[in-house]
């Protein structure tokens, strides 16, 4: 490799780096709101499991009185939905990492 084209090629690196970096900031910005998400419907569930009667639920700017059992199953399959696409984050999220460490091995024997 010619002298002048390992700064180019280091350049290249770092700016990819940042690239992955950034993706990675996303993806557990993501994987933090869907736990809060997920947080939220447990202490629903954990709620409704007290209750007996009826209870209202928010459609767009109503309230909408429903029985206990179908909002309890609409909060297991928005957990389940949930649940899946955490996953699919962690792996998106490991992908990231493995690329980004990738990057910074390369690096270091450019400097080394």
């Amino acid at each position: 490799m010619v002298e002048k084209e390992k700064p180019q090629q280091a350049q290249q690196l770092i700016e990819q780096a940042q690239f992955y970096q950034q993706q990675l900031q996303n993806l557990v910005t993501q994987k933090e709101q869907l736990n809060m998400q997920l947080t939220e419907i447990q202490k629903a569930l954990t709620e409704l499991s007290n209750v007996k009667d009826d209870v209202y639920k928010v459609a767009g700017p109503v309230l909408i009185k429903t029985d206990v059992e179908s909002v309890k199953k609409d909060l297991n399959e928005k957990m389940e939905f949930i649940n899946l696409r955490v996953k699919t984050l962690e792996k998106g999220e490991k992908r990231l990492k493995d690329q980004f460490e990738e990057i910074s091995q390369k690096l270091s024997k450019m400097s080394g």
